[in-house]
């Protein structure tokens, strides 16, 4: 696969505050790269200095082999953007608002029309076609910019959170969409904080926090490494756990105390609850092990507002 964004030293800073920094990384052709962190960790910056709405402090960035600019044309033709925010027209109609789009590309009217007409079909939006923005879901909002974003036809697709605020139906027909773009072979850029979200689209994730990037890898990969296979969730005072702790010595496993509960790492979950059992313990949980559990790990499990 070739590298189609690449990105050494990137910084970005408002003033003294350094969003973004010093982060090195990869994206291939036909990947969906996602970018994890909670936030004010530095994604959405990270992610608008890529489709050039924010200019780079310093290091290099590339995309396409064309450097990332906020005058570089070239570079925003063959990029789409889904934004975090819904900024649709509210006084034009669904298909007014795709056509306005098409004169940006400088796309003729009847290569406009035949291309508005596929997407609106591809994001299940046809019977909507003259409705006014404001008598649209915020689902149906979400699927219009998901064919906002490819009215040009881009090689590469930025999603910052594009599911944020919708009910699950909604959300997995976007993810079937984003799929279903990446088996044709177009590249898309994630940010998210849904752990369900990254497991479900993409190919490799980079956990951000403070500007940084903490781990990169495949979501399976991660858990693997950071967690293990299953997590053994124990909820109990603080005074007992050096109790607990000593009656299950014997088993290979990472702990952490976070609020009322007392969290185990393990590959045997079964076995951890077998001795656990042998406490009568009234709290106990065994799950496999998730993204969400990595991402906790990495950045904490406190609000850092």
């Amino acid at each position: 696969m070739t590298t189609l964004v690449t990105a050494s030293g990137l910084t970005k800073k408002y003033g003294d505050l350094v969003a973004v920094d010093g982060i090195s990384f990869e994206i291939r052709e036909g990947e969906c790269f996602g970018f994890l962190g909670p936030n004010g960790a530095g994604k959405t910056t990270t992610v608008r200095m890529i489709h050039c709405v924010s200019p780079v402090t310093s290091g290099t960035l590339t995309v396409g082999g064309l450097p990332s600019g906020i005058g570089n044309r070239a570079l925003k033709m063959m990029t789409g953007v889904i934004p975090q925010e819904i900024n649709l027209d509210n006084d034009l109609t669904v298909h007014e608002n795709l056509v306005v789009f098409a004169r940006f590309f400088d796309i003729g009217r009847r290569e406009a029309r035949v291309r508005i007409a596929e997407l609106l079909r591809f994001v299940e939006l046809e019977a909507k076609v003259g409705s006014k923005i404001s008598e649209l879901s915020t689902g149906m909002k979400r699927r219009l910019l998901i064919a906002r974003a490819l009215v040009n036809r881009p090689r590469l697709i930025v999603a910052d959170e594009p599911t944020t605020g919708l009910d699950p139906q909604a959300r997995h027909l976007i993810w079937q969409r984003l799929r279903q773009l990446k088996t044709q072979g177009t590249t898309l850029v994630l940010t998210t904080q849904y752990m369900e979200e990254a497991q479900q689209l993409c190919d490799r994730i980079v956990v951000m926090y403070q500007g940084k990037i903490l781990k990169e890898g495949t979501p399976s990969k991660l858990v693997e490494e950071e967690i293990g296979r299953e997590v053994v969730e124990v909820r109990i005072p603080q005074e007992d756990d050096e109790r607990v702790l000593r009656h299950l010595a014997a088993f290979p496993c990472a702990h952490e105390r976070v609020g009322d509960t007392l969290y185990f790492y393990c590959r045997d979950g079964h076995g951890l609850m077998r001795r656990l059992l042998e406490l009568d313990l009234p709290n106990t949980l065994n799950r496999p092990a998730t993204l969400e559990d990595v991402f906790l790990k990495l950045t904490g499990r406190s609000l850092h507002e």
